[in-house]
């Protein structure tokens, strides 16, 4: 049963994901992932109007005159959302906690794909694949990709994203367009990204929250890590003690982006006191750009 607070966070998330999509994103989306939605079809002989750029050289080579390539849109894409559920999405110190930015970004990807009549699934995970939504269209069904996410009670708590890469890599055999929605507060999973990345367009989205990097500025805190239940008392009075702490979750956030600009892998940040339609639109406009 949803309790009635939940039901109007899953109306609102609904709701204000359909007008960002509608007022701010409308044509930036398509273009964004154009390149994983069209196929190679034929050449012909260039004609007036053509743009250069899809000159096709080589054979405009041994032609002895200009050719164009020819793309055909596919029909549709198919968007899947990889969401880590494990403890760690509960954390927050903003008006939003983690799982609550990861379902308004899975939101406004789910409403993208279905005003662009693509499909939507996701794959929800911890240290297990918990739930598979298979791929659908519908505005229901992104009300039930936000109701579950929101509402779903894993039984694991730590976060195996290698696994969820191998799944997806079964039930998804066609090329996808995949966001991997996670803090990633995991090791050992770059080389499943990679083998992910050439199959499917893969992108990494990386949810932080603030008191990922600071301690408060006074008194002793009993810390806890929610994925291993591992309890650790902590002076936060000290200077230096929060000093190395921000020091060393930088360090980790900074070698996290790297190592996956390293693999190739396009990769948003997203910060629970930030705004996630902003970020999204910044990062549909990068693409966008990229694929001029």
């Amino acid at each position: 049963m949803l309790t009635p607070e939940l039901i109007k966070k899953i109306k609102r998330i609904h709701i204000a994901s359909g007008r960002v999509v509608d007022s701010m994103m409308a044509g930036h989306y398509r273009s964004a992932f154009r390149g994983s939605g069209i196929e190679f079809e034929e050449v012909r002989e260039y004609s007036p109007g053509d743009e250069v750029k899809s000159i096709d050289w080589k054979v405009t080579a041994r032609m002895g005159r200009p050719y164009v390539k020819l793309f055909r849109e596919e029909r549709e894409l198919v968007i899947m959302l990889l969401v880590d559920l494990s403890a760690s999405a509960r954390f927050g110190t903003t008006s939003s906690i983690k799982i609550e930015t990861t379902t308004e970004v899975a939101s406004i990807l789910a409403f993208n794909a279905i005003r662009n009549n693509d499909k939507v699934g996701a794959v929800l995970f911890t240290d297990r694949v918990e739930r598979y939504i298979p791929p659908k269209k519908g505005s229901a069904h992104v009300w039930r990709v936000i109701k579950e996410i929101l509402s779903f009670r894993p039984r694991g708590k730590g976060t195996d994203i290698d696994r969820a890469a191998g799944f997806l890599a079964k039930v998804c055999r066609k090329k996808t367009v995949s966001f991997l929605i996670s803090d990633f507060v995991a090791t050992g999973y770059i080389q499943a990204l990679k083998r992910l990345n050439r199959r499917h367009d893969l992108i990494a989205v990386l949810v932080s929250d603030p008191g990922d990097f600071r301690l408060p500025s006074g008194g002793v805190l009993e810390t806890e890590d929610l994925e291993t239940g591992r309890r650790v008392l902590v002076d936060c009075s000290d200077r230096s003690t929060r000093e190395a702490f921000a020091r060393r979750q930088e360090t980790w956030y900074q070698e996290t982006c790297d190592t996956l600009t390293g693999a190739k892998i396009d990769h948003i940040e997203l910060h629970t006191d930030g705004s996630t339609s902003d970020a999204l639109y910044t990062f549909f406009r990068y693409r966008e750009k990229r694929l001029r």
